[in-house]
């Protein structure tokens, strides 16, 4: 599951991306709101910047009856539009996924945030 998520967004291909997430699922992405649903969820990732590398460490892979959770990490490198370089981030997650009744594994509950320091608020 971990690699189709990174296939797929490699590809910008956020419609197979937010197929991976259950239809009542939460995003947390860092520093904002939750985001609520496979279709917001897919409207979120349509706003990143392309993703030129991405790649996912599985540390822990746990579960019992129709629930588990993987932790991880990433690193990514995006292209965000008209900026001088490419953007490298790395960070860490946890998915909670829920069993479904045709043996997906779909994930439930998201969250992630960079491991990079936060920029100081503007003076």
């Amino acid at each position: 599951m971990s690699q189709a998520f990174v296939r797929a967004a490699l590809a910008s291909d956020w419609a197979t991306v937010a197929a991976l997430y259950g239809d009542d699922a939460v995003l947390n992405p860092p520093n904002e709101p939750a985001v609520k649903g496979r279709a917001a969820i897919q409207a979120f990732f349509a706003k990143f910047p392309p993703i030129t590398a991405l790649k996912f460490t599985n540390i822990a892979v746990e579960g019992h009856d129709d629930l588990a959770y993987t932790l991880g990490s990433y690193t990514m490198t995006l292209a965000p539009p008209g900026a001088a370089a490419p953007v490298k981030d790395s960070g860490k997650y946890v998915e909670i996924r829920r069993k479904q009744r045709d043996g997906r594994w779909l994930i439930a509950v998201d969250i992630f945030n960079s491991d990079l320091p936060r920029a100081p608020p503007p003076k």
